[in-house]
């Protein structure tokens, strides 16, 4: 599954690209991410959890970060297991920082591939709108690092914990009203 995001940060272009360096830093504006290990050279271990509704899928892998300073660009490519579930997942990420005239703009290309339990939601359209709200929280939280007074500040700042059975609810009511306006061309009918 691809997923094309645009995220507008209302800050400088430098200070956006100094914290994607800080990789620990990053992780905790991640929702249900979580960092275990650096283990050099680029390559992190850690988890992703993902609630939905009674599931919850924990996928603990690898993941390599790449980045190019010329171009304020780099890659994440990951893999990681649910051990309970049995699902696998993989990504493969690339971002672009560029400057606008209100602040910076992250591009972000990633292809996401699901197997097990965790793919039945990406065939129903679930895991892009639940990639919105989550993309959301995300800005969120590194607007409020960029913001913080100091480094301590913002180590304190983190994403914040995502509800998984209220975004599977908001994420389902969301995939089914975009249905009904292709359906009925956008507008609604009053009886």
């Amino acid at each position: 599954m691809k997923i094309n995001e645009t995220i507008e940060v209302k800050r400088d272009p430098a200070a956006v690209w100094e914290l994607f360096q800080n990789i620990p830093e990053l992780a905790q504006c991640l929702p249900g991410a979580e960092l275990t290990e650096d283990r050099g050279d680029g390559t992190y271990a850690g988890k992703v959890s993902a609630k939905l509704g009674p599931m919850t899928q924990t996928f603990e892998g690898e993941a390599t970060v790449e980045v190019d300073p010329a171009s304020r660009s780099g890659s994440v490519n990951g893999k990681g297991v649910d051990k309970s579930g049995g699902s696998v997942g993989q990504v493969k990420m690339k971002y672009a920082i560029e400057a606008t005239d209100v602040g910076t703009r992250v591009d972000v290309e990633a292809d996401v591939l699901l197997s097990g339990a965790a793919a039945q939601f990406g065939r129903t359209g679930l895991i892009k709108e639940m990639s919105n709200r989550l993309i959301a929280e995300f800005v969120k939280c590194i607007e409020a690092k960029l913001a913080a007074g100091s480094k301590e500040e913002a180590a304190l700042v983190q994403a914040s914990e995502v509800k998984g059975f209220s975004l599977f609810l908001s994420s389902l009511i969301a995939a089914i009203t975009k249905f009904f306006k292709r359906m009925f061309g956008g507008g609604t009918r009053d009886e």
